[in-house]
């Protein structure tokens, strides 16, 4: 079928000035699509213009729909049906809300249907309809492009130039695949060094740089020929127009740039170093505290920054998956909040790093870690910056010095986390309760300091299989216990604690569910001991030698599991009483 013939021709009007239509599920062009940033909930958010041929308007798309962008389903030309859809005005403009559409892939991708003009209501005086060009978007105009001569190729030459000779510079944040005539002005904040790679398809060479303008980031690689034409003209720190390159979706699992899309040089790339640069900023941070990561995710990348208190000696280790050494060393920063992270660095930047003691360092693009409690790691592509004058690293040098080289701080090592790289969330029961901890689907982790009332003392444990590393519970048949995933018959089993035991604080009562390490320091014995009391009717006594003793208990609450599981520790009290008096002086 002609797709001209399966498009619903002047359905935009009929609908949206007119409120005129028996047709609920159109039949559309997708002649424009442009990101439009991510939402707080971290989610991308497109717009995206439609046209029935005759007349075009920009519409919203729903974030349910964006794996139609990212499989490349929806993408500029292709023909799509409206299934369910919403009507908004905004500055006395109706634009559509698309909830619900299906991409005609059996009609193919053209180009511009017909010579659609923008939609346009009659009482917006002084305005024309404007006819859809290949570089507007929604009736905006061309703005012109830069003429740059292939003969000229002046990404082989260190000359420079100003903004007048390109025209209008386009923002990083509206480069998309869409359209491949623009030019940014970008500052060159991290560049890789040359990585040569061999593979069954051949061999070769890259290298990257992060580029950086007002309104954002964006990655960009060379390979090959573009790496002997690029490398050494873009310098870290410089400024350069940059045009003509491959646009596409980022592969994250190569890249932590904040920015769905990445940059690829290609043989008709134009570099030119800028002669004005004070107009593009150095470096973009966005901190997140210390004595937050107990709040991010594994494997996230971050921006960090705090006071230096401990550096230590380089050290060399061996990679497990090339086999090659490694430089590494850790280093110690504190913060306002009270916390302390341990930062990894590696190889030259281990080897170079000299920043002082006490100094403020600020670290852009740094790696979340759960390895022995929350640490860091600077990637290969993150920077150091030494005391940088931003307001957060006055806020900071004025604090430490004011009272924070006197502060004792809380550790994200474990020892005073959870064991499991998350760092003490202590919270009172009553709380627990009020935020309904445990109804996520990843569970929560919080602790709690609470005095044992009450352990239950019927099915207090199990029997389990006495093979090494195995913990599957066994059954007693005639000729001994039976375990099922060995397959394997013991004389006898291994008694483990499964066991809910009731505590309480100074706010309420709750039931945790403990295992068997936890059970044996609760109750001061093994499971095997306690079981055979029992089967001499002696156990009372030991369950009451548990009553009243106080713990901080570690636990983990989720949906799915007998309760709360639990990991606790006995009291420290002095560390106890540091951290209270830590949080009156919050107060002073």
């Amino acid at each position: 079928m002609d797709p001209s013939e399966a498009i619903n021709q002047g359905w935009l009007r009929e609908k949206l000035e007119l409120g005129s239509t028996n047709i609920e599920q159109p039949i559309l062009q997708c002649v424009q699509i442009k990101p439009l940033g991510v939402t707080a909930e971290k989610q991308n958010r497109f717009r995206v213009v439609v046209s029935d041929t005759r007349n075009y308007v920009q519409s919203m798309l729903n974030i349910s729909l964006n794996d139609l962008i990212n499989n490349g389903a929806l993408v500029r030309g292709c023909i799509v049906k409206i299934k369910q859809y919403k009507i908004a005005t905004v500055k006395e403009r109706a634009i559509l809300i698309l909830v619900d559409l299906e991409v005609l892939e059996g009609l193919g991708v053209h180009e511009k249907i017909g010579n659609p003009l923008a939609l346009v209501d009659e009482n917006q005086t002084g305005e024309s309809e404007q006819p859809i060009s290949a570089n507007g978007f929604y009736g905006a105009k061309a703005e012109p492009q830069p003429q740059v001569k292939k003969e000229q190729q002046p990404q082989r030459q260190v000359s420079t130039a100003n903004d007048s000779a390109y025209g209008y510079i386009h923002p990083i944040e509206s480069l998309s695949p869409y359209n491949n005539k623009w030019v940014i002005k970008a500052r060159v904040t991290n560049k890789s060094d040359i990585k040569h790679w061999h593979n069954r398809n051949g061999e070769g060479k890259l290298f990257s740089v992060n580029l950086l303008d007002e309104s954002g980031e964006i990655k960009a690689t060379g390979f090959n020929d573009q790496v002997d034409s690029f490398y050494e003209l873009l310098q870290e720190g410089g400024v350069y127009y940059i045009s003509t390159c491959k646009c596409a979706f980022a592969k994250k699992q190569f890249n932590n740039v904040n920015n769905i899309y990445e940059l690829t040089f290609e043989n008709n790339t134009t570099i030119e170093k800028a002669e004005s640069q004070s107009d593009v900023p150095q470096i973009r941070f966005n901190f997140t505290t210390i004595g937050s990561l107990q709040s991010v995710e594994k494997d996230a990348v971050i921006d960090v920054i705090g006071v230096l208190r401990d550096v230590g000696e380089v050290s060399e280790i061996i990679s497990k998956t090339t086999q090659k050494p490694y430089s590494k060393r850790e280093i110690t920063l504190v913060d306002n909040t009270n916390f302390s992270v341990r930062l990894t660095l590696w190889g030259t930047v281990a080897g170079n790093f000299n920043a002082p003691l006490e100094s403020v360092v600020a670290f852009k693009s740094v790696k979340v870690s759960d390895f022995g409690g929350r640490s860091l790691s600077l990637l290969s592509s993150g920077t150091i910056s030494i005391d940088p004058d931003v307001n957060e690293a006055h806020t900071l040098k004025g604090w430490y010095d004011a009272q924070g080289k006197n502060d004792q701080f809380s550790s994200h090592a474990n020892g005073t986390g959870d064991g499991a790289g998350r760092p003490d969330n202590q919270k009172t029961i009553a709380a627990v309760k009020e935020e309904n901890l445990g109804m996520s689907e990843k569970g929560d982790y919080f602790s709690i300091k609470a005095t044992v009332v009450h352990p239950r003392q019927e099915n207090f444990a199990y029997p389990a299989c006495l093979s090494e590393g195995c913990q599957k519970k066994v059954i007693s048949n005639d000729e001994g216990w039976r375990c099922e995933k060995c397959e394997k018959t013991h004389p006898n089993p291994k008694w483990r604690y499964m066991m809910s035991v009731s505590v309480t604080d100074h706010t309420g009562q709750m039931f945790l569910s403990f295992f068997n390490d936890q059970g044996t320091v609760i109750m001061g014995m093994t499971a095997d001991k306690l079981v055979e009391l029992k089967e001499n009717n002696k156990e009372k006594d030991a369950m009451n030698q548990a009553i009243n003793k106080q713990y901080v208990f570690r636990c983990r609450a989720k949906q799915d599991t007998y309760g709360e599981q639990t990991r606790l520790a006995p009291l420290d009290y002095g560390a106890e009483a540091a951290k209270l008096f830590n949080k009156i002086k919050l107060y002073d």
